[in-house]
């Protein structure tokens, strides 16, 4: 099984396959609702290794997560598409698309026993694109 992760905005780049071990998307409603309610908000949770470039190659996807997660509110580019894409076989299974993104909590951690690095991101979709939020899947991958 493959999952890839692709940023859109200002600066875009995609996860590095390597990187990735675990998505989950969510639907978000409030617990305390006794109905289906209109206050729905969509997340996505990407987690896996840190994993730095020995090649020479100076790009660091998730170094790239870092950053983005640290861009004001005020500043457009706090606001992203993001494609995520299970593909298992050759066929993706899901594909998630949030045109409007926006990092809610990010972390990193690291271990001396481990010597490699865990990063967690969780992004949601901004509310009044909630539309524009696109499942697929069933498909051939590329």
């Amino acid at each position: 099984m493959s999952l890839r992760v692709k940023v859109n905005g200002v600066t875009s780049f995609e996860i590095a396959k390597e990187c990735v071990q675990k998505t989950k998307f969510r639907t978000d409603i409030p617990l305390d609702s006794n109905a289906r309610t209109k206050d729905v908000g969509c997340t996505l949770e990407i987690s896996g290794k840190i994993l730095v470039s020995t090649d020479g190659d100076p790009f660091d996807s998730t170094l790239q997560l870092g950053k983005w997660s640290m861009i004001p509110a005020e500043d457009a580019a706090a606001y992203r598409q993001v494609e995520v894409e299970i593909i298992n076989a050759g066929v993706v299974e899901r594909k998630y698309t949030f045109p409007r993104a926006f990092v809610v909590d990010y972390k990193e951690d690291y271990a001396n026993s481990d010597g490699i690095g865990q990063f967690s991101i969780i992004i949601k979709q901004k509310k009044d694109k909630l539309a524009s939020v696109s499942i697929e899947g069933g498909y051939i991958g590329a």
